[in-house]
């Protein structure tokens, strides 16, 4: 896909919507800038998907609903928002096909994942949807840098892709990944499969993640967890009331039907966290 960048009336209103006010040039300082406020003020989540309502990789729509709507998303509408507003400043943008956990999972994960690589004094992989994972441009080559609270490595597997892993030991969320265009009918495929196949865990459960300075905001089912550098603390909401005061003032959106949710979580808590489950507090 050649990235339709954004006109500047769509440019100017996803800045704000972001918080950038500066001078956006298509130089390494500008994207690390806007990668950063990015993850912070649009949060990642699944609600469409747990309403079940249908969900694509058109930029066009991923546009209306972050910006326009002030919502959050998923990697397709994060990713597909960013491209276009990089495109539009005039970065060098390509969209990549990923595979989330792939070493688990196999190469039928290809697609599960959108991720952009952008040229800009190097090579970089840029992925503001990774479920707000990755706060910060990675060079892409061999290493490990830290982007508070979790250290973010990337490197290649036996066969030949890129892997990046955020977080330590067998706790690190991955994606696998070939340096080149994506295949926009995988991903429009895989897409839709995760909106609606049983087995795919935005069906099971509601997620909704984001960045605050470097402290992780993660929201599971009814396990509202917030990790820095002291570690993790963890607390399980109690009522429908708590979860949409949560998602106003912890993740900044503003949803009253995904009220309706509450009962589904509450039924799919036990099985699908079990041990996990925090305490009431």
């Amino acid at each position: 896909m050649t990235i339709a960048p954004l006109n500047q009336q769509q440019l100017a209103a996803y800045l704000a919507r972001i918080g950038f006010d500066g001078a956006a040039q298509p130089d390494l300082s500008t994207l690390k800038a806007l990668v950063g406020v990015h993850v912070q003020a649009i949060a990642f989540e699944n609600i469409d998907v747990q309403l079940g309502r249908p969900l694509s990789t058109d930029p066009a729509a991923a546009f209306a609903k972050l910006v326009e709507a002030r919502r959050g998303g998923w990697c397709y509408e994060h990713n597909g928002v960013l491209g276009a507003a990089l495109a539009a400043i005039g970065f060098d943008v390509m969209r990549m096909s990923a595979g989330v956990m792939r070493q688990f999972r196999g190469d039928e994960s290809m697609g599960t994942h959108l991720c952009l690589q952008v040229q800009c004094e190097g090579t970089w992989l840029v992925d503001a949807g990774f479920g707000s994972w990755l706060g910060a441009p990675v060079p892409l080559e061999h290493g490990t840098w830290m982007q508070p609270p979790l250290p973010v490595s990337l490197g290649t597997t036996d066969d030949g892709l890129w892997r990046v892993a955020v977080g330590l030991g067998e706790s690190a969320m991955s994606y696998d990944f070939r340096a080149e265009a994506a295949d926009e009918d995988q991903l429009s495929a895989l897409c839709h499969w995760q909106c609606n196949d049983p087995a795919s865990v935005f069906v099971q459960n509601l997620t909704v993640q984001r960045r605050d300075g470097e402290r992780y905001l993660m929201l599971r089912g009814k396990v509202l967890s917030d990790v820095g550098a002291s570690g993790e603390a963890r607390r399980e909401l109690a009522s429908a009331g708590e979860l949409m005061d949560v998602l106003r003032e912890v993740f900044q959106l503003d949803v009253p039907e995904a009220a309706t949710l509450w009962p589904a979580i509450c039924a799919r808590h036990e099985v699908l966290f079990g041990a996990q489950a925090a305490p009431t507090t």
